[in-house]
């Protein structure tokens, strides 16, 4: 593809959706109720949507205006801007990284589509809370039902990015994303109508300040930073299909505007079920895999049909949280290969798909006969998830706060981020004072809590 015939995003409206959607995950709908649990209740929320504004949203302005200006892919992006200098392992560790998460983050996806399957059969009407337990270890262990399930979301993905930026990545962002909030509101409503809602209802809303120390903000930063999907390649590769006109601080916090709202919609869902039978959210896959059903189950088992239509719903939430952004996962590498090696975009997909879906069938099986095969004392896994999310998402992030607030032309920065000038110098002021500083240390304070430095 030459420069002149590189793919755009169709509208503004797509360019939202899309980058949103490549923001929000299994990550909203799990860890941050997970997050403000632990931490407070509504006074974590505040903090995070802080550290959104003040931390997320400059990284993510900085990260547009390097694929913006550059019109490439993320591995040449840093080459372009910066030649002859070693700036461009930034953007190549962005595309691997993109493509480990994609490895194992598609094992996660593919249980949602298995128990879609297992709500509309309803194999979830009478099992105890020890049943989902079991439930939950047999398909993890399964040596090739995962597997398969993996391979079928990768599938999923692959059709939609070889089918290009605007028919296919813009397209499908257009149609899930407006799902996802339906299905969102639609559960919330259920959830917050139940007998004994409101003590989640409360919890989600009323401050806990004693609770509010440096572990607090903290955790909000690293959680404002992982949902943001900053440091991983994705955004800067889809700002490289957004039109000139496309106004970049305004698209940031837009998409953080959406990427919160489905965070806390989805605390909306999970604390007043969980609290109206008496049980409290948990992390990880326990809590959408095991707490849940459970819920689901004991709220609404009284009206089978209810409980059966709800869990579906539930789960093609998460699906479709998950193959927005597989998406981006996917197109980081795929726009890589593409514009890197001279291969036709199917080619490029096609290896993507059959890489990722390697990594993804090892990392399966690593959480069951394969545990035993470890790296580091971790599952493959457990492995993949420890080098992207705690060493490679922090330190690509910090360098892309580096790159563009201390190294990159002052007069590009101000023509990307002002859009030529139109953006009040105030604003433009106190975003570069926030990317130049605060985001730094703030990126460093969460790498070095992560590898458990502070503790």
């Amino acid at each position: 593809m030459t420069k002149n015939s590189r793919a755009n995003f169709g509208s503004k409206l797509g360019v939202i959706l899309a980058s949103a959607g490549s923001a929000v995950g299994l990550g909203n709908i799990w860890r941050f109720p997970y997050e403000t649990g632990n931490h407070g209740g509504a006074a974590f929320i505040l903090v995070y949507i802080g550290c959104v504004l003040f931390f997320g949203i400059p990284i993510m302005v900085a990260e547009f205006s390097i694929g913006r200006h550059s019109r490439s892919n993320t591995a040449r992006a840093y080459q372009k801007l910066a030649p002859g200098t070693h700036w461009r392992w930034v953007g190549r560790m962005g595309v691997l990284a993109g493509f480990l998460i994609l490895g194992y983050y598609s094992v996660v996806a593919g249980w949602t589509l298995d128990y879609i399957v297992q709500a509309a059969s309803n194999s979830f009407a009478g099992q105890t809370a020890n049943g989902f337990i079991a439930a939950f270890n047999n398909l993890t262990a399964n040596p090739w039902r995962p597997a398969l399930w993996m391979l079928a979301f990768m599938l999923m993905t692959h059709f939609i990015v070889v089918k290009g930026v605007e028919k296919g990545i813009e397209q499908s962002s257009k149609i899930m994303m407006p799902m996802l909030f339906i299905l969102l509101i639609i559960l919330a409503i259920c959830a917050v109508s139940l007998p004994g809602a409101g003590n989640g209802i409360k919890f989600l809303l009323q401050p806990d300040f004693s609770k509010v120390d440096g572990n607090v903000l903290l955790g909000a930063m690293g959680q404002a930073f992982f949902s943001l999907s900053l440091g991983m390649g994705c955004l800067c590769t889809y700002a490289s299909y957004f039109r000139k006109d496309v106004n970049l601080p305004k698209t940031a916090l837009n998409v953080g505007i959406i990427d919160t709202m489905v965070a806390i919609l989805s605390g909306f869902i999970i604390f007043p079920a969980a609290f109206s039978v008496g049980l409290q959210p948990d992390a990880g896959p326990s809590l959408l895999f095991i707490t849940l059903p459970n819920v689901f189950q004991q709220a609404f088992g009284g009206v089978p049909w209810l409980a059966v239509i709800l869990s579906i719903m539930f789960y093609v939430l998460l699906a479709l949280a998950a193959l927005t952004s597989t998406i981006s996962l996917h197109e980081v590498v795929t726009a890589y290969l593409h514009e890197e090696f001279d291969m036709t975009r199917r080619k490029a997909a096609i290896l993507v798909t059959t890489g990722c879906s390697i990594i993804g069938v090892l990392c399966s099986l690593s959480l069951g006969v394969g545990k035993e095969l470890t790296i580091f004392g971790m599952t493959l896994f457990d492995f993949f998830d420890f080098l992207t999310a705690k060493i490679m998402l922090p330190l690509g992030g910090f360098f892309i706060a580096i790159f563009t607030g201390w190294f990159l032309d002052k007069h590009i920065v101000w023509e990307e981020v002002s859009n030529n000038g139109t953006l009040k110098k105030s604003i433009y002021r106190s975003w570069l004072f926030l990317l130049k500083y605060v985001a730094p240390i703030g990126i460093a304070f969460i790498f070095v809590n992560e590898l458990g430095l502070l503790k």
